[in-house]
Order: structure tokens, then sequence, then C-alpha cells
């Protein structure tokens, strides 16, 4: 067999219904849309959401809060003890994608003070919590903030 001899098991593609194509179609002057009225129009019906004039539920309940979806960044993150497993002198976000540690950077790399170093690495990332910074120090590495 060959590929230009492929074609779809029969009845398994239908043509589409062409609707208001004139009366030999069956489908023609009103289109299968009835006589006048609201939904026969162009760019009839009702939107989203309408509730037959009552006020519809996302105009009758209150609004509350703040949301910071827009600005908010999401960080990459990883924990000090992590960074004492893969025992290298220089921890970037670059060499942490790369070796496959982190799937993707986000908006940058944050460092968390979970767990514990063995040596002295120097570490550069976006954001540290002071536990991170407190460690990689008295290990006698250096946090660089990027």
């Amino acid at each position: 067999m060959k590929i230009e001899q492929l074609k779809p098991a029969p009845g398994s593609r239908k043509q589409a219904k062409r609707i208001g194509r004139g009366p030999g179609s069956g489908h023609g002057k009103t289109a299968t849309k009835g006589h006048k009225g609201q939904k026969a129009r162009s760019g009839g019906g009702k939107g989203a959401g309408f509730e037959g004039g009552q006020m519809p539920i996302q105009r009758r309940l209150p609004k509350r809060g703040f949301t910071n979806s827009i600005s908010r960044k999401e960080y990459a993150i990883i924990n000090v003890g992590r960074i004492g497993q893969l025992g290298l002198a220089e921890i970037t976000p670059e060499i942490l994608v790369e070796k496959k540690v982190i799937s993707s950077l986000k908006d940058g790399l944050k460092v968390l003070g979970d767990g514990e170093v063995k040596g002295p690495v120097r570490v550069a990332a976006n954001l540290f919590s002071r536990g991170a910074v407190k460690k990689i120090t008295e290990a006698g590495g250096k946090a660089e903030v990027i």
C-alpha cells in the first residue's frame, strides 16, 4: 500500500451542511432560522450571562479583594540542600537548567534555606531567603544576586 492510496473509511467523512443556498437545498429561504424574531437576525440571540432581563449574577455579587496576577512574578525555586547534593563549585540558573535540576527559569531563580551546604560554593540567583544566605556564607560560599 502506498500513501497516496490511503483514504478515510466509508462514512467517516461528512460534508458540512450548507444552509441558505437556495430552495433546492432544502435549507434555503429562512436558512433554518424560522420566521423573524431576535434569533433570526444578524448577530441575534442573547449574550453569555443574560438572565432574561434580571440583573445577572456577575453584577449582583459584590466585588472584593485584590489580585496581583498581572505584575506578580513566579520564580523557579531550589533549596540549599539540593545545591549541596550537586557538588559543584559554582551554581547559576543556566547550569541548573542544563543539568535538568529545574525545568524552566520562569521569571528567575530563588534559593530557599532548607537543607545543608557541605563546602564553599558560589551561588548566583535572582532572590535568596535569609536562611539560604546564612547557610551559604557559613559554609564559606558566596551568594550573588543577579
